[in-house]
């Protein structure tokens, strides 16, 4: 018994670590780039984008290492779904989220397109390395496209809040970031191991729960505080790259690192349900935007309000009932 409260106080302490340091060393790095001269747009694109995914990597390549690859998978999808059915959900419950024209030219048919690949290489339940050089690779031609998107409709550009670090602090924070985060996932990966050989569950299921909504706290304490004081507006966009980077970075990692063979279930199950969830707040946004601005000239304010917020959620509990019952 003392072991098991040692495991769920290493969860706790791991959760703990990777929410201050994810922060640490997003802020260093951004700052470090913006030092050596890189543009705000190219640092909100690359490092500020990336960093909102930085636990979910750090923690799928421990796993990997200690051949827990199906845990990272479990961890990437598991993620994906927190974010949309329980992130976006209570943001939008709390305060209705604006629904930006771009959202529907451009990231939502970049998460389609990307979900869609993962159902590709899912479908025989193994991430191969070849696989994780795809996924990984088409992060360079996405980014540059995003890039080259935005530096066209400046207006549609986040408006990044970048700190004013000197090179020496920005270093020091980006140093002592990376080595929390490292130290975290550690103890994180050790601790739901340790959980999942004791319920007798697999790693899999471990890495679609308890480690996936921990890894999505920083995204809910961010979306909730922003939409309490009513800067809620990037909100939404946010969620969606990093659903879009979960995919094409966490789930590459096992693949290049030791290549997972996951039961049938991630498939017909866990995948399923992330895709479908996707679905759902892909129709939603558009079917929003669309009826709101027709007869409109393109002036109505589309929103994603409290009732697809309610769908969403139980959407995700739904989920969670079939995965154990």
């Amino acid at each position: 018994m003392p072991d098991i409260w040692l495991a769920w106080l290493a969860i706790l302490c791991g959760f703990a670590g990777l929410i201050w340091s994810a922060d640490r060393f997003v802020d260093g790095s951004a700052a470090i780039a913006s030092n050596f001269g890189l543009s705000k747009l190219i640092i909100g694109l690359t490092i500020v984008s990336l960093g909102t995914s930085a636990p979910e990597i750090v923690v799928s390549i421990s796993a990997a290492l200690k051949d827990a690859g199906d845990m990272a998978i479990g961890n990437a999808l598991g993620s994906n779904l927190a974010n949309v059915g329980l992130v976006l959900a209570i943001t939008a419950l709390i305060a209705p989220m604006p629904i930006k024209k771009h959202l529907l030219t451009q990231e939502v048919p970049i998460l389609l397109l990307v979900t869609a690949l993962a159902g590709v290489i899912l479908w025989d339940t193994t991430v191969t390395l070849t696989e994780g050089i795809i996924l990984l690779g088409s992060i360079g031609p996405l980014l540059y496209l995003m890039a080259k998107h935005k530096k066209e409709h400046p207006e549609e550009a986040s408006d990044d809040e970048i700190p004013e670090l000197g090179l020496k602090a920005a270093s020091v924070w980006f140093v002592i970031g990376l080595g929390t985060l490292i130290a975290s996932s550690e103890i994180l990966v050790w601790g739901a191991t340790q959980v999942a050989t004791d319920f007798g569950v697999s790693p899999l299921i471990i890495g679609l729960t308890v480690v996936a909504v921990g890894t999505s706290l920083p995204e809910l304490a961010a979306s909730v505080m922003s939409a309490i004081r009513g800067h809620h507006e990037m909100a939404l966009g946010n969620i969606i790259g990093s659903n879009i980077f979960n995919i094409l970075t966490v789930m590459a990692v096992p693949g290049l690192i030791s290549p997972p063979v996951m039961e049938d279930a991630v498939f017909s199950r866990d995948y399923l349900a992330m895709a479908g969830m996707t679905l759902l707040l892909a129709c939603a946004i558009g079917a929003d935007y669309i009826l709101r601005n027709r007869g409109s000239k393109g002036t109505g304010h589309a929103r994603l309000g409290r009732r697809i917020g309610t769908t969403l959620l139980l959407a995700y509990i739904a989920y969670y009932v079939v995965l154990f019952s």
